[in-house]
C-alpha cells in the first residue's frame, strides 16, 4: 500500500477499529503459538514470571492486581507454572490463605528463552517495515493509546 492509498481510505473509525483488533489478536496468537512451541511457556504464563522477575515475591492476591486478572485465574496460571517448577508458592506465618509466589532460577532462564522466541516473532512479524513505516506505526499506536489510557 503507498502513501496515496492511505490518505485516500474511505474507512472510517470502526471499520478500521475492528482491523486493528483483528490484527493484534492475530499477532499476538502467533507470538503466543511459537513462544509456546519454542519454549513451552506461552504469552500469559509469561507475563507471570516478568511480573514476578520484575517485582520480586508477591502475594497472588498482589500479582493479580499487578495484571489486572482476576485472582482465579492467576491462580491456575501460578499452579501450572508451580507444576513445571518455573515458580514456588510459600504459605504466609500469619494467614494459611494468604501464598507468596516467587520465580525459581528454571522460572527465570525458561522466561529469557520464552522473551527471545517472541522477540525473534515479532521480528518476523514487523520487520519488512522500514524505519520510517515503524516510526508512523509507532505514532499512530502511541495515539489511540491515550484513548484507551
Amino acid at each position: 500500500m503507498n502513501e496515496q492509498e492511505v490518505t485516500t481510505s474511505s474507512a472510517g473509525p470502526e471499520e478500521v477499529g475492528l482491523s486493528f483488533l483483528a490484527l493484534a489478536h492475530s499477532v499476538r496468537e502467533r507470538v503466543d503459538r511459537h513462544m509456546t512451541t519454542a519454549t513451552g511457556l506461552s504469552l500469559s504464563r509469561a507475563k507471570v514470571l516478568q511480573v514476578l522477575a520484575g517485582r520480586g515475591p508477591l502475594h497472588q492476591a498482589e500479582l493479580a492486581k499487578a495484571l489486572e486478572q482476576a485472582p482465579r485465574s492467576v491462580t491456575q496460571i501460578v499452579e501450572g507454572l508451580e507444576r513445571l517448577d518455573l515458580v514456588t508458592r510459600t504459605g504466609d506465618s500469619h494467614d494459611r490463605r494468604r501464598k507468596t509466589v516467587s520465580v525459581t532460577d528454571k522460572g527465570r532462564a525458561v522466561l529469557a528463552s520464552a522473551e527471545q522466541a517472541g522477540a525473534e516473532m515479532l521480528q518476523q512479524l514487523f520487520g519488512s517495515l522500514d524505519r520510517r513505516q515503524l516510526a508512523a506505526l509507532d505514532q499512530l499506536v502511541a495515539r489511540v493509546g491515550t484513548a484507551v489510557y
